[in-house]
């Protein structure tokens, strides 16, 4: 004999994997953790601090 199989609970797990699927997905493609993103903002702002300490005054040369 088969086993009885509940089709409303069979759709909602499916459903369920679908999106855990995907998900997972997503953060692959897209996510970074919160260290990640603020370690490159840290970079950024050092790097541009950088920049402006070699800024000259905007004398003109001649």
């Amino acid at each position: 004999m088969s086993k009885i199989v509940n089709l409303n609970q069979a759709r909602k797990a499916k459903a369920r994997s679908d999106k855990r699927s995907e998900a997972d997905a997503n953060a692959v493609k897209f996510g970074r953790t919160k260290a990640e993103k603020s370690l490159e903002k840290a970079r950024l702002d050092k790097a541009a601090r950088l920049l402006d300490g070699h800024k000259q005054d905007g004398k003109p040369e001649a």
